[in-house]
């Protein structure tokens, strides 16, 4: 067993089919090399709380366990709260708000022995054509984005957890998505240390325990053109040195192709040499455990660096460990999450029609493709129906009477490579309006508000900024409450 083994988070993923079955070799060699932790995608609530039990008593050492929660604990894990995106939070102008989801979502972390979230996104949503920021960001406002950024870091890390700002030093002016290629931000330093930089200091100056590398390339910050994972100038001599943080710095998943030109294990190397402490989602820890020790033999790193960063990471598991224990939040029981969705729902143009039954739903789902599946589109569906809809689920959008309701979802998903819609979505948007009935016709968009620019409607368009569960199930309620409100004006007319 080797120290070096603390470096590394290998990622442990639910399978619908096998559950964590398929995983357990790799996780039980993983405790047995001594890595530092693990990072968890999916799963019931009840198994990840067994397998973080297993993982922290199984471990000889205090473990730290992250997972993704920029949308809170049912991100991730079913039976846990879901939460709109942040951009859709940060709508509210309520900063209340941010620290309560932020707080929420810690607790509900640590409930599940998780002590590490990988949030909030600190960069700033100033470039419409990206294809990964968007709706995750809380803004392009750089001081905005740094005050609610610090307020869910303080939220969060009161609950015992370790947040992370990301995407150092700024993931916002990115035209590509580094889970495919390297991409480039040709803007200048003055630009970036005067925008982009912002919520990290925000960040840094609150104490957040962690920071998150970019998979970006910044040459006028490293005019080697490296990217912000491997770059000794931006991590070491501008992150750690000039913003002086002294926390942990975790790279981005090291599956992504903007670090994997030379392999994994040399992008190991080369992150650690930069000033990573913390290895994301390596796939063969053994080797990568053995190229960092030959690198160190070799000169190559310097051991003495390596010990810091062991260190460090022990500080900040000891730090959870201590607080693993504690119960400042409790569950949300009074349906505050579900109330905090509905809010975010919003008209963007026109207003709301009364939408007679019975309705024609046409879903249009731009969020196809990737190794990953994207969300359900059922809870939308049900909902309806239990709300008493008289609903017909039709691709083709035929017309006849009543209403036509076009469910457009376009979110931002790794590997998608775009934003926006497609051209079959915007087209089959049009086909459908067309086969509509002119007064009874609305678009629902789940995806960021600038992209109803994108469609060449006239139809009211409402908002609901993504596409998972917990936005589905917020516009319908917002539509049954309008659905409501006719019913009871008709009953009045009537007793008139």
């Amino acid at each position: 067993m080797s120290e070096i083994a603390e470096l590394f988070y290998p990622a442990v993923r639910w399978d619908a089919s096998r559950g964590h079955e398929g995983e357990r070799a790799a996780i039980e060699q993983a405790l047995k090399l001594g890595v530092g932790g693990f990072i968890l995608f999916g799963g019931p609530s009840e198994q990840i709380a067994e397998l973080t039990e297993h993982l922290h008593s199984k471990s000889h050492i205090p473990l730290l366990i992250g997972a993704d929660l920029e949308r809170g604990a049912g991100q991730q894990f079913a039976g846990q709260t879901a939460l709109p995106p942040l951009a859709a939070i940060a709508s509210l102008e309520d900063i209340q708000a941010v620290r309560r989801s932020a707080a929420m979502s810690a607790a509900e972390a640590r409930e599940l022995g998780i002590n590490w979230i990988y949030a909030p996104d600190c960069d700033i949503d100033v470039e419409p054509s990206n294809p990964i920021i968007g709706t995750r960001s809380f803004g392009s406002d750089p001081e905005r984005v740094g005050e609610y950024a610090a307020a869910w870091i303080d939220a969060c890390q009161a609950e015992g957890v370790l947040a992370c700002a990301k995407h150092f030093p700024g993931h916002g002016r990115t035209t590509v998505d580094s889970h495919k290629e390297l991409p480039r931000v040709e803007e200048s330093a003055a630009t970036i240390r005067e925008t982009d930089l912002v919520p990290f200091r925000w960040a840094i100056e609150r104490g957040v325990a962690s920071i998150m590398s970019a998979h970006v390339a910044f040459p006028a910050l490293d005019p080697s053109g490296a990217p912000a994972t491997l770059s000794r100038e931006i991590l070491t001599n501008l992150l750690r040195n000039e913003l002086e943080f002294t926390g942990l710095i975790v790279t981005d998943a090291l599956i992504m192709e903007a670090v994997l030109g030379g392999g994994e294990s040399e992008a190991v190397v080369r992150a650690l040499d930069a000033g990573c402490d913390c290895l994301l989602y390596p796939t063969n820890v053994v080797e990568s455990v053995e190229a960092v020790q030959k690198a160190i033999d070799e000169k190559r790193l310097d051991g003495d660096k390596i010990r810091q960063s062991i260190e460090r990471r022990r500080r900040w598991a000891r730090w959870a460990a201590l607080s693993r224990d504690t119960n400042r939040v409790g569950r949300d029981e009074s349906g505050w999450s579900s109330q905090l969705a509905e809010q975010v729902v919003h008209m963007l143009r026109g207003k709301l029609p009364s939408l007679q039954q019975p309705w024609n739903l046409v879903i249009v789902d731009d969020d196809l493709g990737g190794p990953y599946p994207a969300p359900s589109r059922d809870p939308l569906i049900s909902a309806l129906r239990t709300g008493g809809v008289d609903l017909a689920v039709n691709g083709d959008g035929a017309g006849g009477a009543g209403a036509t309701v076009i469910a457009l979802f376009g979110d931002i998903r790794a590997w998608k490579g775009r934003p926006g819609y497609s051209s079959w979505s915007k087209e089959t948007v049009r086909r459908s309006l067309e086969r509509a009935k002119a007064g009874d016709r609305l678009i629902v968009q789940f995806s960021h508000p600038r992209l109803a620019a994108e469609l060449d409607a006239d139809a009211p368009i409402l908002c609901a900024w993504g596409g998972e569960a917990v936005m589905q199930r917020a516009a319908a309620r917002v539509l049954l409450r309008e659905l409501a409100a006719n019913r009871a004006g008709k009953g009045a007319q009537a007793a008139r």
